[in-house]
This record gives C-alpha cells, structure tokens and sequence, in this order.
C-alpha cells in the first residue's frame, strides 16, 4: 500500500525505487525476486533523529530503575541485585532509569552504603544528568567528600563517561545488537549525538559488518577544531563506509534538564525561588554560544542546540538569529508563547522527543506549574509553520519512533488521559517527522522501506506502542524481515 492507501508495485533496483504503481507493474522484472506483500502497508524508512547509540547500548547492559518510585525502593533493588549475582571482582554495579523528582525521600550515600559497602555503585539518572553514587564509588570518581553522593550535571557526565569506557570490541558487539534491534522496529537512520567524536568507531563498526543502518554522527565543542581540520560539513560521507556514514551536526548544550531542575528557565522553580540556581542552569552564555554557531556554521556544520527551559529556548533563538544561520534546537521542551513563531521564522528545526512528556508530565506539573500549556506544545509548533522531527534521545526514552509517533498523536500513556490534548499532532505529520521529512514513496528515492501490517495513520495509540513491522528495507537489501526468506532486491 502507497501513503495514500491505494495498492501499488515497488520495483527496486540497485538501492533505488525505479518505479511505482503501474510503471512498476509494466516494468521489465523477469530477473526480479517478487515479494507479495499481501496488502502490507509500505511507507519510506524511519529515522531518530536524536539518539547516543553507545549509551543506548549501554544501559541494555545495565540495571533497570525505571520502576522504582522511591530512593529506599531503588537502594533496595541494588541491594537484590548484589544478592542474587553481583559483578566480578573490582568491577562496579552500574544501574540506570532512575527519576527522583518525584520521590518523597532523598538519594543518599548512606542508603547506598546500607546494601552495597563493599561494591562500587553507579546509578545513573533517566536523564543522564544526574549519578548517585553510594562511598566506594564517590572516593573512586573524586568526590570522596561529597555530601549526599548525588551528582548533577557535568559531575554526572564525567563519571557516565568513566564507567562507559568499556572495550572497543565488547561495545561493538552490543551496538550491533542495538543496531539489529533498531531495524527491526522499521529504523532505517539515526542522528548519533554521542558526546564523544563517534566518526572513527562508526567507520570501524561498518568495515567489521554492522550495516544495518544508516548513522549522521555529530560532534560537540570539544572536538569541533578537530572536525573543522578534517574538513568535515554536515552530509559528507565517511570514506570507507559505503555512504552508511556522514558528517551530522554541531551539538552544544545550553541547559540542563526537567528531571535535575537545571533547565534554564524564566521563572524559578517551586521552592528554589531566591536561590542561585533557582531557575536552573544556563551553561553557555549568549555571547559565547553565538560564537560556536557561527564558527560552526561557517565550516559548514549545521548546529543543534541543546534547550529544554523556556528561557535557554529564548537564548538559543537570539543566538539563530543573531548569526544568521539555520539548525535545530533540540528538545524545545518549554517554549514562551512569543518563541514558538521564531522557529518558523528563523527557520529553525524543534527537534522533539515526545514520550519524554509521557515520562515527564508530572514532574511538569509540579516544577513547571501554570506553564505546562506550552509545555511540548508540538501542536503549537506546527501551526506557527515550524518544522519538526521526532526522536527517543535513547537511552533517556526507547529507540522506537513508533513510541514516539504515539506519544506525539495521542499524548496518552498507560490507560491515562490525555496530557494536554490541545497539543496532539495528527499522525501525518507524526509519521512524516519521523522519516527525515519524506512522506510518500517517489520513483528515484533511494529503497529505505519499512513493511507494516496496519496503516500507522489509522492506529490508535496501543496499536502504534506494539506496532508490528513486517520487514526493513535499507538501500534496497533487507536488514529486518518476517517475509519470504528469499526475498531479493525487488519487492512488490
């Protein structure tokens, strides 16, 4: 089925679709391996358009606290987890998932202590900004003398990179694993945003086998000279890498999160109001981060700001403004009212995660109180003529743009009602935000295909969380199938 319902004929051939409908029908195909579809839905390739692959297949890896509902409930899981099969000898206990902004107790080093003296532990935040951990591991990271052993911000990302120093070989395997998981839920794409310069690994990675989908890495101030030296532009191909492999962009952080209360906002947040962090946390000023757009930007790299509050969304804006140049923001989580007309203006992209708001809404609700009208306010976006895309932030939501696409169309989870419906998306524009803005399958596109067995415009939110994908099609070879076992290049 075509995206406006009607059964058609693909034919492929070298990658590319040569033809649709009936020009397909009357194509010369005798050398063709058919594959009947049997009136399965056929739309173009899914992209994420936010994830940090390594970290996702990390934390696949790691203890799961996305359960637990209280630090006591969290101390007592690591404590489980020591009891039944601890790590090996010298190694940490690492968990993630964990969410304390709503906990009615506080993460300490001593709850820690009480289940794990002997063993280093390292829980990290849904988040990722935010790492408790219990004496052991604070003496072992630096922070021996650290009050609560809860660390935040760039505290948190330098003991997360410490403990994902794993062995080049072991993460490779499970982001292959990752990789293999991702093209099975209709992937085709992701823009890789890995804090650390992940160009060389993805290169690695393809040449040992991993092709299962296509990767626009991105790179952070730390390594921009390093980028600009190779003459690298956002959309250049890696060598080596058989155009799996390109050049994504410029990511720069300018706020912190909901969760930690370091999104950088006009108002303060309830109960920090006085207070030198009371209305978050702004990590580059607007001076300095209309610098890095424009030295980005020159060399031809396409910037995505990192902006969850209101006001680090208002900065990122006058900072696009003020240089001239396109890009995205990412996540634009809280926006002013008289902000959400410039990204449409400026040409700027919101890059959106909408199951964060499914993960988030309470915690809105306390931190973000008579705001959270414009708060993921993906409808509003739209109406002012903005462009959108939707991504996971994997590990912080799954990597499954279909989980994505039904938090964005329903804003509904788990039985709930709707969270601000007023700000629902239609799921045209749910699907076209998630497969890098091509809507409808054209003669001379390239064959990054994903085989369905329902219409996604006509599901409704349950049926999108457990959407069955029949098969992957990535430059025409498949990388996920459930069809006929040999299947070839053309299918129909």
């Amino acid at each position: 089925m075509g995206t406006a319902g009607e059964p058609l004929d693909l034919l492929v051939q070298d990658g590319i679709i040569t033809a649709v409908g009936d020009a397909a029908e009357a194509a010369d195909a005798a050398a063709a391996r058919v594959v009947e579809l049997d009136g399965r839905w056929v739309s173009p390739g899914l992209w994420d358009s936010h994830v940090h692959m390594d970290q996702w297949a990390l934390v696949r890896q790691r203890l799961d606290l996305a359960p637990v509902t209280s630090a006591a409930a969290a101390a007592f899981l690591v404590g489980e987890r020591l009891r039944m099969s601890g790590p090996s000898a010298g190694q940490a206990l690492i968990g993630y998932g964990f969410q304390d902004g709503l906990w009615p107790d506080a993460p300490t080093r001593d709850l820690l202590d009480a289940v794990s003296a002997d063993v280093p532990v390292v829980l990290v935040s849904k988040d990722l900004h935010a790492a408790w951990l219990n004496s052991r591991a604070l003496a072992e990271h630096g922070h021996a003398d650290h009050d609560t052993g809860l660390l935040r911000e760039q505290a948190a990302f330098d003991v997360n990179a410490r403990i994902s120093a794993v062995p080049d070989a072991q993460l490779d395997r499970w982001v292959d694993d990752a990789v293999e998981a991702a093209a099975a839920r209709g992937v085709v794409g992701v823009v890789d945003l890995e804090m650390t310069l992940s160009l060389d690994r993805w290169a690695r990675r393809v040449t040992s086998g991993t092709r299962g989908l296509r990767i626009r890495a991105g790179v952070y101030p730390q390594d921009l000279d390093a980028v600009v030296a190779r003459g690298l532009r956002t959309g250049d191909v890696i060598d080596g890498t058989d155009g799996l492999v390109t050049m994504g962009p410029f990511k720069i952080i300018t706020d912190g999160s909901l969760n930690t209360r370091t999104a950088f906002c006009h108002d303060s947040y309830p109960g920090l109001e006085g207070a030198d962090d009371g209305h978050g946390l702004s990590t580059v000023g607007g001076k300095e981060l209309a610098g890095y757009l424009r030295r980005a930007s020159s060399a031809g790299l396409v910037p995505a700001v990192h902006a969850i509050g209101d006001a680090a969304n208002s900065l990122a804006l006058d900072a696009f403004e003020k240089v001239g140049c396109g890009g995205s923001i990412e996540h634009a989580q809280l926006v002013r009212a008289d902000d959400v007309g410039r990204f449409a203006r400026l040409g700027i992209t919101a890059s959106v995660q909408p199951e964060h708001a499914m993960d988030d809404r309470d915690v809105a609700d306390r931190y973000w109180p008579g705001r959270t009208d414009r708060a993921f306010a993906f409808a509003s976006l739209v109406a002012a003529g903005a462009t959108i895309t939707l991504g996971s932030d994997a590990p912080v939501a799954p990597l499954d743009p279909w989980v994505s696409m039904a938090a964005a169309v329903s804003r509904a989870r788990d039985g709930r009602e709707p969270w601000h419906p007023e700000q629902r998306v239609l799921s045209a524009v749910a699907l076209a935000a998630s497969t890098d803005g091509r809507s409808v399958l054209r003669a001379g596109s390239v064959a990054d295909l994903v085989i369905t067995e329902l219409n996604p415009l006509e599901a409704d939110d349950a049926q999108l969380r457990a959407f069955r994908v029949s098969a992957t099609m990535l430059g025409g070879r498949w990388t996920h199938s459930t069809l006929d076992e040999d299947a070839g290049p053309a299918s129909r």
